[in-house]
């Protein structure tokens, strides 16, 4: 790797003008909680408040003694040979938007799962937190077709609800047997984005469709989603005319029930929290409804890209993506723009809209994220410091490991971080752990 340097010379975003444990010991005892990661409004607070500092105190470069350990210690450590030769990182410090450290942070790399933070900020700007999903079940012609509106936290229990309400209203009919089609028009072909591998399907990603039960992954998550509404129609005392098929409802079909989803607010948190790759595409694809395009992963992508640029100023020099989850092998993002992103969430103007990338994000050693202890993070000597005291967006796929996010350093400021390496040889639990080092010394508790 080439060795790693500092740079002060940050280009200021335009602003717009409106609005299975691998570690055979855990620090399980630990507590992650609010104690130590302030809520958004302090991020806020941070970022409205510019520090200053004595002439006496600034380094000749620009940086404070505070920054300058942050610095010269991220260009000792970001040489770890874990790393290998292809890697970008940067550290803004919020309250001014100075760089305190780069290296190659314009350079574009396989994002893999930090591309979520795009996506996210993309829908919540567009739809709203407060946005609902709507799953409807009309009746026509003897068969009642349960319509998909891209609600992927559908569950049994939300399928079981609506049919009773269809079975009530089919039995006040004199009917006791339907057919059951299921309805997933909303989201046009192609169901898979370029750069996509096979093996991701029904592993980690499924074929995208609008219409989902309890987040199953399967080849057809629509006719399986049909299927549980038959069998819950079958309970209620409906008979089931033949097999579950596939159409469009017609402008005529009755309206007899509807579910709405929890807020995009609250889809957003779990999508961050266990980088749910399903979620991600499916709200990109609302996304681009939202803003009045078709539901494609080229217009869901292209409003992403409008929505960074346009509103709130972000570059987009070097950013190209393909889907929303960054599961795509052809996506790539500068650690730069990673950053600038996740900066947003400490401006005051958007603390708001934008709360519930803040909350999803995973926090050092909280159980349940990809930053838990289950996964092995931030559980070497190195990083254990740092539990609690970090939240960030994981990234990983073969050949790519990301990790961007915040943390209040030993200043009392919070920094904004992204470090995503591409290719290394090593093996990737080991790069991991590099990368939660790095987080531990922009935290400064590794000192």
């Amino acid at each position: 790797m080439s060795s790693a340097t500092s740079s002060t010379g940050r280009h200021r975003k335009a602003k717009p003008m409106s609005l299975a444990v691998r570690r055979a010991f855990i620090i399980a005892a630990v507590p992650v909680t609010g104690a130590l990661l302030s809520a958004p409004s302090a991020l806020a607070a941070d970022k409205s408040t510019k520090t200053t500092t004595t002439a006496q105190s600034v380094a000749a470069d620009g940086l404070d003694p505070a920054e300058q350990r942050i610095a010269e210690n991220l260009n000792t450590r970001a040489q770890d040979p874990s790393l290998g030769d292809t890697f970008s990182g940067i550290v803004l410090d919020s309250a001014s938007d100075k760089v305190i450290w780069g290296h190659d942070a314009d350079t574009a790399l396989m994002p893999a799962s930090n591309a979520k933070l795009a996506t996210a900020t993309a829908a919540l700007t567009v739809l709203g937190p407060e946005h609902r999903f709507t799953t409807k079940v009309v009746y026509g012609d003897g068969t009642l077709t349960l319509i998909g509106g891209g609600d992927r936290m559908l569950t049994t229990a939300d399928l079981t609800e609506l049919a009773k309400t269809a079975a009530a209203g089919v039995k006040l009919g004199g009917l006791d047997s339907v057919k059951v089609r299921v309805d997933d028009s909303l989201f046009p072909e192609p169901t898979l984005a370029t750069g996509w591998n096979d093996s991701y399907y029904d592993d980690q990603v499924s074929p995208v469709r609008s219409l989902v039960v309890d987040g199953k992954l399967s080849a057809d998550t629509s006719i399986d989603a049909g299927k549980v509404f038959a069998q819950q129609l079958a309970d209620q005392g409906v008979t089931v005319d033949g097999e579950v098929t596939r159409g469009t409802a017609s402008a005529t079909d009755v309206p007899v029930g509807r579910h709405l989803s929890p807020t995009l607010s609250e889809t957003i948190k779990k999508m961050l929290k266990k980088s749910d790759n399903d979620i991600a595409e499916t709200v990109l694809r609302m996304t681009a409804l939202g803003a009045g395009r078709p539901a494609t992963y080229e217009d869901g992508t292209a409003v992403v890209r409008d929505v960074l640029s346009r509103h709130y100023g972000v570059s987009m020099a070097n950013f190209e993506i393909h889907d929303g989850s960054g599961l795509s092998r052809a996506d790539r993002i500068p650690a730069r723009t990673v950053a600038d992103i996740l900066d947003l969430l400490t401006d005051p103007r958007y603390s708001g809209l934008l709360r519930s990338i803040d909350e999803g994000l995973p926090v050092a050693g909280e159980a349940g994220s990809t930053l838990g202890p289950e996964w092995g993070r931030f559980d070497t000597a190195d990083s254990q410091c740092a539990v609690g005291r970090v939240k960030a967006k994981t990234g990983t796929l073969t050949g790519a490991i990301a990790l961007s996010g915040l943390t209040k350093a030993e200043d009392g400021r919070w920094k904004v971080f992204s470090f995503i390496e591409n290719q290394s040889s090593a093996d990737p639990a080991a790069t991991k752990d590099t990368l939660d080092g790095l987080a531990a010394t922009v935290n400064g508790c590794w000192a």
